[in-house]
């Protein structure tokens, strides 16, 4: 485990120009830099992380103090709406065992009445239960949200994969899928929203027809309300950037798909328009067979 760093900061809680449709982000929140984690497609690398992001982890130390300033400035003027926690990084990684911002963030979030939207990997989040069902009860939904939302707390866990030797390969410091699916059964049972941000699935890896029947029966099992899939998008030539090191790994354990993805990668971010069609097309399709809404809002209304 590598020593953090330490950084201030002058602002932390980040107002989006739009709120994104699929996470609801009217805010994201970012109590730490880098992840211990490191996902070989996170889109937050680059040189400004290096190789390993583990190695590049920071603690915003000021970030209590910012944040109840901004929350009360925000709360003055009824600016309420919805904190993503976190947008680049995740907020209950090891770290914050010990350093403990992301719990005592909550606790202001509660404080002021705003809704979280947490996305995780981590079974740490059980600590925060207690804060995280107040917060739900609580908090001030924004107008635009209160005819098609009705709970102040989402939880989404992160998959690419349900295959461990997958994940070792392409999330090598993140918790494995199976701790995961344990944690995202334990918070259905609290009565807490949840589902699934099934994303990114890696092309002839992880989205076989197969696959994906097992992700939507386990999920639903599990008590998803509501499961997010994507595809991948891959970025940056450089020896840090997602593009190169998902290529290494693909060259590595699955020399048989490089040509494959070379062709759909190595000009372009993100697969070809077919691919992409053929994917949105069989996830609406198992959506409606399993009766696990795509979206957050549509979960809602079934609730």
């Amino acid at each position: 485990m590598h020593m953090p760093r330490e950084i201030v900061v002058k602002s932390i809680l980040n107002k989006k120009k739009a709120r994104d449709s699929w996470f609801l982000d009217d805010y994201t929140l970012n109590l730490y830099s880098s992840c211990v984690y490191n996902c070989l497609y996170c889109y937050i690398r680059g040189s400004k992380y290096g190789q390993n992001l583990a190695e590049t982890i920071s603690v915003k130390t000021n970030a209590l103090e910012i944040l109840e300033k901004q929350l009360h400035l925000r709360a003055q003027k009824q600016q309420f709406g919805f904190i993503v926690l976190s947008s680049a990084t995740d907020p209950y990684q090891d770290i914050d065992k010990k350093h403990q911002l992301t719990r005592d963030a909550l606790a202001l979030i509660l404080k002021y009445k705003f809704p979280v939207h947490i996305i995780t990997k981590s079974d740490l989040i059980a600590r925060d239960f207690d804060l995280l069902q107040q917060i739900d009860a609580t908090a001030i939904i924004p107008a635009d949200l209160k005819s098609k939302l009705y709970r102040g707390t989402i939880i989404s866990f992160s998959f690419s994969t349900l295959d461990a030797a997958v994940g070792k390969i392409f999330e090598p410091g993140a918790p494995s899928p199976d701790q995961r699916l344990q944690m995202l059964q334990q918070t259905s049972k609290t009565g807490l929203f949840t589902g699934v941000s099934l994303m990114p699935l890696l092309p002839f890896i992880s989205d076989s027809s197969a696959q994906l029947v097992n992700y939507y029966k386990t999920f639903k099992q599990a008590g998803a309300h509501y499961i997010m899939p994507s595809s991948i998008t891959l970025f940056g030539n450089e020896k840090a950037d997602s593009k190169t090191l998902v290529l290494q790994a693909v060259e590595k354990h699955y020399p048989e798909l490089l040509t494959k993805y070379l062709r759909y990668f190595e000009k372009n971010d993100a697969p070809p328009t077919a691919y992409q069609k053929a994917f949105d097309e069989i996830m609406l399709a198992f959506s409606q067979e399993f009766d696990v809404p795509q979206s957050i809002l549509a979960a809602s209304s079934k609730l």
